[in-house]
């Protein structure tokens, strides 16, 4: 049995579809599942490091800026879909999940004109362009919120499942985390981080904030800084004496997690999944550049349920990230029921029951046993 598993470019949207593929080997070793993406993309090194095999299409995105690389993107997203036709032929798939980004449009198109079952998975609570267009055509749509509904005219297929966690994300072990980030126990770990690609404004805020509150606040900082801070951000560390392990990225979450008290970080939909996962409280910077401003939304989602704090990125300061800090740290009662609340917004099942349907598509079945519609409404 082959599935198709199409989408990439950044974490957000290649580790759900492995979250997914570790599943179905879970549930069925003869699975076989196939990758699709970019060979710029993070897939191109993620998959197989994840131990599965991916295939390569053309795919560009439309720049919001630049116009006029557009005709260039529209040829290149062209082949890609003459690719994928080929593509879905030659590896003959039961059954297609898509789970965004540019590179999963030519796929899901190929798939569905060539009769294939199309699965799509949405990460963020507002819906990427890409699955608002191919949920029209798809033959369900696995949603993280319920407040994404609203961007869907059609709503018989859409179901509420959650964000996939890979499953090992909670396997760290504290005690063997602290040593590997050289970090001292017994102290309140803060984990600050911008993301794969690191945050110029989150790393100056947290440098400031160390600074304001070494020798007031007992803390030690994991800083993750993108690979074109680091050394900037290193030098600053150590020329100052600051509580801080500077890495230019974590490529072993689950330990980073399991050495934090309190996260400071963007709120792409991934991480927010895997720190309500492990119960973590935290401080969220939403990106404001993001498409249609979905990481609001997103922080929206933990703010509101009393599981993290929000600064406005027009407000971060290292005046304001250490009052916040602070504040925090002082009173463990707070960060208890923050990470109580957090556990609450989680969805642990999320990829076991995405491989369910997947396996339900691939064996011919229609609308899975015990899967309801979502209801209309409005957001």
């Amino acid at each position: 049995m082959k599935i198709l598993i199409a989408g990439g470019g950044t974490g957000g949207h290649v580790f759900p579809g492995i979250a997914v593929a570790e599943e179905l080997k879970r549930m069925r070793r003869d699975c076989d599942v196939v990758f699709v993406g970019t060979r710029r993309g993070l897939e191109a090194q993620a998959v197989p490091e994840a131990g599965f095999r991916i295939r390569f299409v053309a795919g560009s995105g439309f720049s919001r800026t630049r116009r006029w690389t557009w005709p260039w993107a529209a040829l290149v997203n062209l082949a890609g879909l003459l690719q994928a036709f080929v593509l879905v032929l030659t590896e003959n798939p039961r059954v297609v999940l898509g789970t965004g980004g540019y590179v999963s449009a030519p796929v899901a198109f190929a798939a569905r004109l060539l009769g294939r079952p199309l699965i799509l998975q949405e990460q963020n609570s507002v819906p990427g362009l890409a699955n608002r267009m191919l949920a029209r055509i798809a033959s369900e749509v696995h949603l993280s919120v319920l407040e994404a509904r609203s961007y869907f005219p059609r709503r018989d297929h859409l179901k509420i499942t959650g964000n996939p966690v890979r499953a090992h994300i909670l396997t760290g072990d504290r005690e063997a985390a602290l040593r590997e980030f050289k970090l001292e126990p017994g102290r309140p770990t803060v984990f600050v981080t911008g993301g794969s690609q690191g945050a110029s404004r989150i790393n100056d805020a947290a440098l400031d904030m160390l600074r304001r509150l070494k020798g007031r606040v007992d803390l030690q900082c994991l800083l993750v800084t993108g690979r074109s801070e680091f050394e900037k951000v290193k030098a600053a560390v150590q020329k100052d004496a600051l509580p801080a392990t500077v890495l230019p990225f974590v490529k072993n979450m689950h330990m980073a997690y399991a050495a934090t008290d309190l996260v400071v970080s963007r709120s792409g939909a991934m991480t927010l999944a895997e720190i309500a996962v492990c119960g973590l409280p935290a401080i969220l910077v939403p990106y404001p550049h993001a498409a249609h401003n979905h990481q609001q939304d997103n922080a929206a989602n933990l703010v509101d349920r009393g599981a993290a704090v929000l600064i406005p990125d027009a407000e971060l300061n290292g005046e304001r990230l250490a009052k916040d800090v602070a504040n925090l740290l002082a009173d463990r009662q707070a960060l208890s029921r923050m990470s109580s609340n957090a556990r609450l917004f989680a969805r642990p099942d999320a990829a076991a029951r995405i491989a369910r349907s997947l396996l339900h598509w691939a064996e011919g079945g229609g609308e899975p046993d015990g899967e309801e519609p979502v209801a209309g409404g409005g957001r």
